[in-house]
Order: structure tokens, then C-alpha cells, then sequence
């Protein structure tokens, strides 16, 4: 009998440009060095002028429905999680539906930052198993580069652009979604926010001026919630399915910064070897970056049929959600070529 819930098939867009710390050095005036040891990060794709938010979506969007051996009809759902998508209204969502011909689907925007993958499969996998929608595809797509202020050199270090996306559908009971932890504290919201270009502070030629259209954060406070968040939510969700951290897999958390996955694997008294770490080469890429890195862990042959997976994600609101998963592999071919980038 069929009752779970689980991922199906992934799929990645990353975009072809990369922004590397040589350069980043040059126009700072810092040194390479300094940008790795403060963040473990590398490079960054970074999205082409004629690139917005849905091109990259979609792209992911087709691989993963080739890798899930999904037709375009199956799904009744579609779920973009992104803080930079194409317009304010309609939602991204709607131009992907509109784009793969997916006939009559509900589509909405998650705006959860770096914890909307995970609330959208909580979302996805609950329509689901409810029977309101056979299968569902979610995506986390962002295009960082256009919100980050290019002037900001502790932002411009973090952020890259890309998408990932997953098919969500049925799974033999016990696989897919066992558990979750999730929650926000809103009273903390100025710690990593967007001031302006919503009702509250509309866009002027004021607001531009102060370049209030960018992304702000307190690197401090955002790292203190972190370091106290990320192994704690793990445990939780751990603890609803009576499991322990050598019970898990492979972790795959939010790609921040690597000192915050090393403090985690600490807390969980882990090696770092538990957890999928890809950010050297992608950089934080937000609601991206947990389906860029489960898609890269399935296509490298680290999951195999029955392993416990730990998704991990936190960030804006501030909010945090962590999914507990059984893996179910259905026999489909993970898709990943560079033929189509859009």
C-alpha cells in the first residue's frame, strides 16, 4: 500500500558565469584568503543579464520531471520557493506552470528564504498523502545577484544564483517524510530582511538612493540564531521517530557558511563527512541551496534505497525547518546535463 510521501527525481540549474574570490579580492581590496576562511566559499554562479529567477527554475523544473519519469500532466501543484523572483505579482510559480504546460495546477510563492525548500516539501508531501494533489513540483530558485548590493562586500562574498527543484509524489509507507521541526521567531525579522519594494516602504527615488532595495543583515545575530538552531531542530526532529544522529545518512543542510555546518556536526558529535558541504563551489544560493546539494548527493551515488536523510535549513523571518526522510529509490535515472541551460 501506498500512504507516504517523498522526493521522486531532482534536477539543478546552475548558471554558466562564476564569480570567483580573485575577483572579489580585486575589487575589495581584500584577499582571497580572508573571503574563504570567513565563509568556505570559493565561487559563485552568478545568473546572465537576460536571466531572471523563472529561466532558472524551469530549467531545474525539467530535469527533475525527466529524473522522476513525471509528464507535465501528472503534477497539481506547483511551489516556488524564492525571494527574488521574476515580479511582486503574479507569482513565479505561475510562469514555470505557464512555461512546462502543466494543465490547471494550483501555483503559489513560498517567501521563506533559506528555510522554503523545507516548508514546501512539508507542504508538497501533506498534499499528497491527503490526496489533494498525486504529485507536486517543487522548486527553490533564486537570482541573489539582482538583490545583493553589488557595493556590500560582506554580501557579495555569500550570495550566488541557481534552482533546484524536486517531484514529490506517493512512496510505499514508511519512506519519504517521517518528521519535521519548524518555527519562526518574526520579533527577530530585521536580521536579515528587504526593507524596501513592499507596501511598507514602497520604491522612490529616495529609497533607491539609501539602497534599501537590498538585502541587509545582521551577520552576527543571523550566525548566533544558527549556531543554536541548526543541530537543535535536527534533534528534534530526530526525536518524534526515536532516531539519534548515527541513525542519519547523510545530513543536508542549509549551505551558509561552513562554520556553521562544522558547529552542527559538532553538536551532534558527527564528522564533518555526514554532512553534504558543496558551498566552496556554489555559495549560499538561499531557498536553492538544500535541493542543489540533495541533487548533487543523489547523482554522486551518496543516498542509497533505505537511508535516513536530514534536511536542514534556516534563515529570514527568522525561521528554521528541518525534514527527516527515509529514502525511497523508484529506479529513475537522476538528470543533470548541461545542454539546456536556458
Amino acid at each position: 500500500m501506498t500512504t507516504g510521501a517523498g522526493i521522486l527525481g531532482t534536477g539543478v540549474c546552475l548558471p554558466e558565469q562564476l564569480l570567483t574570490n580573485e575577483e572579489l579580492a580585486s575589487r575589495f581590496g581584500i584577499t582571497t584568503e580572508w573571503i574563504f576562511e570567513r565563509t568556505g566559499i570559493r565561487q559563485r554562479h552568478i545568473a546572465a543579464p537576460h536571466q531572471a529567477c523563472s529561466d532558472l527554475a524551469i530549467v531545474a523544473a525539467r530535469r527533475a520531471l525527466a529524473a522522476a519519469d513525471t509528464l507535465p500532466e501528472e503534477i497539481g501543484m506547483v511551489i516556488v520557493s524564492t525571494i527574488s523572483g521574476d515580479y511582486p505579482s503574479p507569482a513565479t510559480a505561475a510562469l514555470v506552470q505557464g512555461a512546462l504546460g502543466i494543465p490547471g495546477a494550483i501555483c503559489f510563492d513560498l517567501s521563506a528564504a533559506c528555510s522554503g525548500f523545507v516548508y514546501g516539501l512539508v507542504v508538497g508531501c501533506h498534499a499528497v498523502t491527503c490526496g489533494f494533489s498525486r504529485k507536486v513540483l517543487l522548486i527553490g530558485a533564486e537570482v541573489l545577484s539582482r538583490i545583493v548590493n553589488p557595493d556590500d562586500c560582506d554580501s557579495v562574498i555569500l550570495f550566488g544564483d541557481g534552482a533546484g527543484a524536486a517531484v514529490i509524489g506517493p512512496v510505499p509507507d514508511g519512506f519519504g517524510l517521517l518528521a519535521t521541526d519548524a518555527g519562526t521567531i518574526g520579533s527577530e525579522h530585521e536580521a536579515i530582511m528587504v526593507p524596501a519594494g513592499g507596501s511598507r516602504l514602497p520604491l522612490s527615488a529616495e529609497v533607491l538612493a539609501d539602497q534599501l532595495q537590498y538585502v541587509r543583515m545582521d551577520g552576527n545575530q543571523v550566525f548566533v540564531f544558527a549556531m543554536r538552531i541548526l543541530g537543535n531542530s535536527a534533534m528534534r526532529a530526530m526525536n518524534k521517530r526515536g532516531l539519534t544522529p548515527t541513525d542519519i545518512a547523510l545530513f543536508v543542510p542549509h549551505q551558509a557558511n561552513r562554520r556553521i555546518i562544522e558547529a552542527a556536526a559538532g553538536r551532534l558529535d558527527l564528522p564533518l563527512e555526514r554532512f553534504v558541504v558543496n558551498l566552496e563551489r556554489i555559495g549560499n544560493t538561499s531557498s536553492a541551496s538544500i535541493p542543489i546539494a540533495l541533487d548533487e548527493t543523489i547523482r554522486t551515488g551518496r543516498i542509497v534505497h533505505g537511508d535516513h536523510l536530514m534536511l536542514t535549513g534556516f534563515g529570514a523571518g527568522v525561521s528554521w525547518g528541518s525534514a527527516l526522510l527515509r529514502w525511497h529509490s523508484p529506479g529513475s535515472d537522476q538528470i543533470h546535463t548541461k545542454g539546456d541551460e536556458p
